[in-house]
């Protein structure tokens, strides 16, 4: 035979119907009252011709082919272990293994003409696949919008205000996650604290500082400085002049932050912990890399990977609604960097 064998092809070596061989590929034979040994015969002539199903044109028709895509507005790959997509990304492989499901990738940053979009001349690429997780620090929310209006189904990786009015998605619990790493802190014994961030302002930034400065002001600690720098203003003279204000603990937003901090501190002749305690308030996903034994969060990006694909599989088999959120729990990592302060700090 020359050429790709199709249904009727099917049909002519099972000395069937092209429609009975239609309803034996898309599973529906039980429906229609045709009997296993149809199927069967069916199945070994698709078989015997190579058949392979045409996913695409099934998914355009309103099927289920079992592909799941996975889509974000900025690059995915790992170009580095402090990725902050490395472990979402396992998380959603192993999820779509554990349920039988093919993982499609779509990108956006190849179109240059304007900003990268879902819709391509007017059309939704990502009708191939039967739903979506969609991820990115990037606002598309007027994309998801148009998605959630055409009834296509997705899962959002992480909370945003406007996403979530959208569909569903899973997050991390950042502002009770941070929240207990200060009320840590202050239960050693600290009451004059710091607190470094990203100067990016992006929405997990903005939920951890939250976290922070509420308990903070709760428990009545002395917040003495707040910095937003991804390294250049983070020097010697700044932590000594923190430690001369009497600050015994530093919250640190990111790792790359971490290390910046460690090397700075060693610079100025600032001991950690037995000076200036050090807290990370997110994961370190490569720790043979760092150079201290950080405590820190650890944020479960895998976890939230994972769990995008299984609410997603939830609401297309009409187990979970739209508004469907899930914040998922961060942990504490004791490290060797958080300790009480000395006396008379």
């Amino acid at each position: 035979m020359i050429g790709r064998p199709r249904q009727r092809d099917i049909a002519r070596l099972a000395g069937v119907s092209q429609t009975t061989v239609s309803l034996a590929l898309n599973g529906k034979t039980a429906d229609y009252g045709i009997n296993p040994e149809t199927e069967q015969k069916i199945m070994a002539a698709a078989r015997e011709l190579g058949y392979v199903p045409n996913v695409t044109a099934r998914a355009l028709r309103g099927g289920r082919n079992n592909l799941l895509g996975v889509h974000a507005f900025e690059p995915l790959f790992p170009t580095s272990r402090e990725s902050y997509y490395e472990e979402i990304l396992v998380g959603i492989e192993q999820a779509a293994i554990r349920a039988g499901q093919d993982l499609v990738l779509f990108t956006s940053i190849h179109q240059h003409a304007g900003r990268a979009s879902v819709f391509h001349e007017g059309r939704n690429r990502l009708r191939i696949a039967d739903g979506a997780v969609i991820l990115g620090f990037d606002e598309h929310d007027d994309e998801l919008a148009r998605l959630a209006a055409e009834g296509y189904t997705f899962v959002f990786v992480g909370r945003r205000d406007k996403a979530s009015a959208l569909g569903p998605y899973v997050g991390a619990a950042y502002v009770d996650g941070v929240a207990d790493v200060t009320r840590r802190i202050h239960e050693l014994g600290h009451r004059r604290v710091a607190y470094l961030g990203l100067n990016d302002r992006l929405e997990p930034r903005v939920e951890r500082h939250q976290g922070f400065r509420l308990t903070a002001d709760e428990l009545g600690m002395d917040v003495v400085d707040e910095r937003w720098s991804a390294g250049e203003a983070i020097d010697g003279p700044w932590l000594r002049r923190l430690v001369g204000s009497g600050a015994t603990a530093l919250l640190v937003e990111s790792s790359a932050q971490l290390e910046r901090v460690g090397a700075e501190c060693a610079a100025a002749g600032i001991g950690v912990p037995d000076q200036l305690s050090v807290v990370g308030l997110d994961s370190i996903t490569d720790p043979a890399a760092t150079t201290r034994e950080w405590s820190h969060l650890r944020v479960p990006r895998r976890g939230m990977g994972a769990r995008a694909v299984e609410v997603l599989l939830e609401v297309l088999h009409g187990e979970r609604e739209l508004t469907h959120h899930e914040l998922l729990t961060c942990t504490f990592e004791p490290g060797r960097t958080l300790a009480p302060p000395a006396r008379g700090a």
